[in-house]
């Protein structure tokens, strides 16, 4: 089965899942950039070892998408069985889908997650098109199905599978005691005895804001560590202004010493206003980390339950985040039984089943087409 696949940058996750796919049927991917303008170089990974890459040529538009008129000459029955367009934000995203409506070849639209805007404007009825242009949707739970429905994607056509950026061998098999904890808080010269860690970008949207407000009204003896590329102006004079000499802005790490941090910490909090998925949240759990984040992170709100792994909490809500933290922080057993329960429910979301998951739906397709 040959399989055409369309991206816009080779993220880690993706390069992870697309070599995992690979083993399984002849897949190309077409990448519209090399590389994004807000995000680190070294987080970019380009090593295809199981399936085909082409960079192609193009306009850069925004930090990580691009036009590319040359995309439309791969959109062949000739060359390939299954076409997956892997979002229809991008130019050559939208370019692809109104090519392959005109020329009626049928495609999979790849879906992470979504919020649905209300409101009957342009921009809805744009979206609403190029959603509805597809012949089938992947869907990575509830809040993107209905997202889907909402802008015109048929329920029967619609398939789940499970999004991550873990593989097997990243989920530990059982939670860091706290005698490794001590171990690891040494080794990264961390002083304090609870731990709150969160990894993100520094944007508004990542509601750094919110959390550094919350900690106002946390115990002094907390640390907090927010870990991403350079911390900001605004970031940095905040936090002088509230003296938050417990919060600590870390520069960003690769993959095994930001290891370190999660098996250093207590609990993980994304206090983001928006994110569509929110992989972080999958590696956080992968971790045996009790997750705290709000109505606004469609991970969340597929993987954490009130009170079982974790909390959600309303969106720009410091106090809110402050007492949920201070919940877990200061019941052992109930920090415990929240690191066990995620350790079980992210053995699902391994980039193995995922790649499986997705191999069936393609197989699913190309008997169909």
């Amino acid at each position: 089965m040959r399989v055409l696949f369309t991206t816009n940058i080779p993220s880690p996750y993706r390069v992870d899942f697309f070599n995992e796919l690979g083993k399984s049927c002849d897949l190309t991917v077409l990448y519209e950039r090399r590389d994004a303008n807000n995000r680190n170089s070294v987080w970019l990974s380009s090593k295809a070892i199981n399936y085909k890459e082409v960079f192609l040529q193009g306009y850069k538009v925004g930090n990580d998408s691009a036009l590319c008129p040359q995309i439309v000459n791969y959109f062949d029955l000739k060359l390939y069985d299954v076409f997956v367009i892997g979002g229809y934000c991008t130019p050559s995203g939208i370019l692809s889908i109104i090519y392959l409506k005109f020329k009626n070849i049928p495609f999979i639209l790849d879906f992470d997650g979504g919020f649905i805007k209300e409101g009957k404007t342009v921009r809805h009825y744009l979206k609403k098109y190029l959603i509805s242009s597809a012949s089938w949707w992947t869907s990575t739970g509830s809040k993107t199905t209905e997202y889907l429905c909402y802008y015109g994607a048929k329920p029967e056509n619609i398939f789940y599978y499970p999004f991550t950026s873990l593989k097997t061998e990243d989920i530990l098999n059982k939670a860091v005691d706290s005698e490794e904890k001590r171990a690891f808080r040494q080794n990264l010269k961390i002083a304090e005895d609870k731990i709150i860690m969160s990894v993100g970008r520094f944007a508004h949207v990542k509601g750094y804001d919110v959390l550094l407000k919350s900690c106002t009204q946390l115990d002094k003896d907390i640390g907090v560590y927010i870990i991403g590329d350079k911390v900001t102006v605004e970031y940095a004079d905040m936090k002088k202004n509230l003296n938050l000499h417990n919060v600590h802005f870390v520069d960003f790490k690769a993959k095994n010493e930001l290891a370190k941090y999660f098996k250093a910490a207590d609990l993980f909090v994304l206090p983001t206003r928006e994110d569509i998925w929110g992989l972080v949240i999958n590696e956080a759990m992968g971790y045996g980390l009790p997750v705290i984040t709000t109505n606004r992170c469609i991970a969340g709100l597929e993987l954490i339950k009130n009170g079982e792994n974790g909390y959600i909490v309303p969106v720009n809500d410091s106090k809110a985040l402050a007492a949920k933290c201070t919940k877990i922080l200061s019941d052992e057993v109930l920090c415990k039984k929240m690191s066990e329960r995620n350790l079980q429910k992210i053995q699902e979301y391994t980039i193995e089943n995922m790649a499986d998951r997705y191999f069936e739906i393609c197989k699913k397709i190309s008997n169909v087409c």
